[in-house]
């Protein structure tokens, strides 16, 4: 019973690994202007989006002000989940 316990948790633990490595960006000039177009593109239609998107944005933004900040410091990590964090904001609906 116990090996069966131990055997589930490590198969999640490694098929939720890579899950989160997808959320996990590059932090560089080119993703973060990637990341700046496509806000825009969204954000164009401001009339037709829900309040929840509208506050999805406005995280978003957030989210990618701290990615700039951490990416001057040379806090790659800490850049890299800012602007994960970025792209599912901006996915809410």
């Amino acid at each position: 019973m116990i090996k069966s316990i131990f055997a589930a948790a490590v198969l999640v633990a490694a098929f939720s690994a890579p899950a989160f490595a997808e959320d996990m960006m590059k932090c560089d000039d080119a993703s973060m202007k990637m990341m700046h177009d496509e806000m825009d593109k969204m954000g164009g239609s401001m009339a037709k989006q829900t309040d929840a998107m509208k506050k999805g944005m406005e995280m978003a933004k957030d989210n990618m002000m701290k990615a700039g900040e951490a990416m001057k410091a040379g806090n790659m990590d800490e850049c890299s989940k800012q602007m994960g964090m970025a792209k599912t904001n901006m996915m809410m609906k």
